[in-house]
């Protein structure tokens, strides 16, 4: 697993020795990119990365010139890994990795509310649905966020009030959506 495209560009990423972590493959992440690429992304965006597993897609981002990526997680194992890759890629200024369960985070870090944001969960646990609700009511998103939500493409999940799913591809056994404030 890499990075795609940006300054760490063919930067490898540490990976799960076992299958208890399921990483965006590269294939995915550079399709992601490639439709956000068309929406205009806000200059030096702030994204959010959660359920971020390995950190793959936030440090995408931060690969192609996000200016903060907060990441998610709270598997102590896929924490490592994210951790490790933070360090791997000398994110330790712009990223942040915070060890807490999705659907339950908190406050966000001072100052930072997402542009972007990229949600990974356990396919068919309700999570994504779940986690958007509690990032939303906790002040984590802005007015004009995107949301790239991942899940299993059999799902068809009910997505919060005031947000609407604006596109949806498959890739595989998975699916992204991508959502707006409706």
């Amino acid at each position: 697993m890499r990075i795609v495209a940006g300054r760490n560009r063919g930067k490898l990423l540490a990976e799960p020795e076992d299958r208890s972590i399921r990483p965006s493959s590269d294939r995915l992440r550079e399709a992601v990119f490639n439709i956000l690429s068309t929406r205009g992304l806000p200059a030096e965006a702030r994204v959010l990365d959660v359920f971020a597993g390995t950190g793959a897609m936030g440090l995408e981002a931060y690969s192609r010139g996000a200016a903060r990526v907060v990441l998610i997680e709270k598997d102590g194992t896929a924490l490592k890994l994210v951790t490790e890759n933070v360090k791997r890629l000398r994110g330790e200024g712009a990223c942040v990795v915070l060890g807490r369960d999705a659907t339950k985070p908190g406050a966000p870090p001072p100052g930072f509310v997402a542009d972007i944001a990229f949600l990974d969960p356990p396919y068919g646990k309700g999570l994504c649905e779940a986690a958007l609700s509690a990032l939303d009511a906790g002040g984590w998103l802005s007015p004009g966020v995107l949301v790239i939500a991942e899940h299993d493409r059999r799902e068809d999940p009910v997505w919060p009030e005031g947000f609407v799913a604006e596109e949806r591809r498959t890739y595989g056994k998975g699916a992204v959506t991508f959502l707006s404030r409706g």
